[in-house]
């Protein structure tokens, strides 16, 4: 489906708002500009009606696969509905109008927000101070690393090794590699968890810690979670949790009863605020009380009479971020949290226990599961057999398209061959569930029929199949047309 450009629907004169005549005196922009700097021609920008400027982006935003138009089920990315009252209450102008620069009494409100957002998120977590700084879950893991290289350093080690599961997200390792680390990897056993003799190997006193993901990313608990933090902190090795996964242990467990050290919260996942399209997103990290003099600085605190800033922690790893974070987005999972209630949280994770586990039952007949433990929030099934009968698992995620489903994330983890990781989350009924494992059955009927039909799927997108090798290797993403 080929959609002509704003560029392409302009016509001379055509306008969406008139602006009233100037009634003072205009100052020319060289008065405040160096000539050289200034247009010698009007740029050639497209002159469109209101109702085309809006037919035309509301065209192109049905033409992309969201939340908002069917399910998405994304494993490991927690694709959430996302409730509106979210959009409408950041979008007050109180909040909206807001510069990060005005004095501390302007921004009481702000500052209590975060504040008890902190708040929150200690109680949620178990865990002892929250930095709400980090743009993102990536940048949440950076700063988690950082603060594990500054608790070593002020005990005058530099230790080099970061331990990973192979079972872990995938930004696990480049984080420890940007934060100077170099990387073992730790072998997941029979039953999808780490294989607790391969840590005891691997670990030693060059180890800064070790990166877990729990539940991991085959939806499966890391139930020894005791006993690896007692192997880490027999070299003094610190326990990180990478929380995105965190939908499935609200009001269950908290990392910090199991002795985590430090972790992060995709608030832009678990959270519910917008997810996708490049961000922006927002990672805190919440540590105990060994990392707690390490935090970014500043940290939003509260002196029994006002909200302030508090920039005097000495041995910090400094600021992190531009000002305080993206706070659009804190407010948005502020008021989630307040909407959810502490009853709430436990409702979530139950149900996206329940929805996968659904799935999962649905499906194992017609798919095999990459490991036969006891599920949480998300499964991986394998289409090798599948493939084996003429369609791959990157033929059923494009055919799934044709289907008005979002595809689930595949071939990872890289432990199972030919993976479809599958995340229902818990705001999907049990009719949207239902409809995704018919249309799973379908497509594996259709492959014992006529696998070609997948092999050149899908028919009903704006951009049909593409060729991937072509696509990488010769990768054009912009438009240009000489006007």
């Amino acid at each position: 489906m080929y959609r002509k450009l704003l560029f392409d629907l302009s016509k001379e004169g055509r306008q969406g708002h008139q602006l009233p005549e100037c009634d003072v005196e205009e100052a020319g922009l060289d008065r405040y500009f160096d000539s050289q700097y200034l247009r010698k021609r009007d740029a050639k920008l497209p002159q469109v009606a209101e109702n085309e400027v809006v037919r035309h982006y509301t065209a192109l935003s049905t033409m992309n696969h969201h939340v908002d138009k069917a399910l998405y089920p994304l494993g490991s990315c927690t694709m959430k509905y996302n409730p509106k009252i979210n959009e409408k209450l950041a979008a007050i102008a109180h909040f909206a109008n807001l510069h990060p620069d005005q004095p501390i009494k302007q921004v009481q409100g702000a500052l209590r927000l975060m504040y008890e957002l902190q708040e929150y998120l200690k109680e949620i977590t178990g865990m002892s101070a929250v930095s709400l700084q980090p743009a993102a879950g990536s940048h949440g893991e950076l700063v988690g690393l950082l603060l594990m290289q500054q608790y070593h350093k002020m005990k005058g080690q530099n230790r080099k090794t970061i331990l990973i599961p192979d079972s872990a997200h995938g930004t696990n390792p480049a984080s420890a590699v940007i934060a100077g680390y170099m990387i073992e990897t730790i072998e997941s056993n029979e039953l999808g968890v780490i294989d607790i003799e391969h840590l005891k190997k691997k670990v030693s006193s060059d180890v800064a810690g070790l990166m877990l993901t729990n539940p991991n990313t085959l939806g499966i608990f890391e139930h020894q979670v005791k006993e690896i933090k007692a192997i880490l902190e027999s070299v003094d090795a610190l326990f990180y949790m990478d929380g995105a996964n965190m939908n499935a242990l609200f009001g269950i467990v908290r990392p910090g009863d199991m002795g985590v050290d430090v972790m992060h919260l995709n608030l832009h996942k678990s959270f519910s605020t917008p997810h996708g399209g490049g961000g922006p997103g927002t990672g805190p990290v919440a540590v105990n009380e060994k990392l707690i003099n390490y935090l970014p600085r500043p940290i939003v605190d509260f002196d029994g009479k006002q909200y302030f800033f508090d920039h005097d922690n000495k041995q910090s790893i400094g600021s992190v971020h531009s000002f305080y974070g993206n706070f659009g987005l804190l407010l948005r999972a502020y008021v989630y949290i307040r909407m959810v209630g502490a009853r709430g949280f436990r409702k979530i994770a139950e149900h996206a226990i329940i929805n996968a586990n659904y799935l999962y039952t649905r499906l194992k007949g017609h798919y095999d599961i990459g490991f036969q433990s006891p599920l949480m929030h998300e499964f991986v099934l394998s289409a090798e057999k599948q493939k084996q009968r003429g369609a791959k698992a990157l033929d059923i995620a494009k055919r799934l398209l044709d289907f008005g489903v979002h595809p689930p994330t595949v071939y990872f983890p890289l432990i199972v061959k030919e993976a479809m990781m599958v995340e229902p989350t818990e705001t999907e009924s049990k009719e949207m569930l239902d409809y995704f494992a018919d249309v799973m059955i379908k497509i594996d009927n259709e492959i014992q029929e006529n696998p070609e039909i997948l092999r050149s799927a899908p028919y009903s997108t704006p951009v049909k199949r593409l060729d991937e090798v072509a696509a990488a290797r010769n990768l054009d993403v912009n438009y240009f047309r000489r006007i």
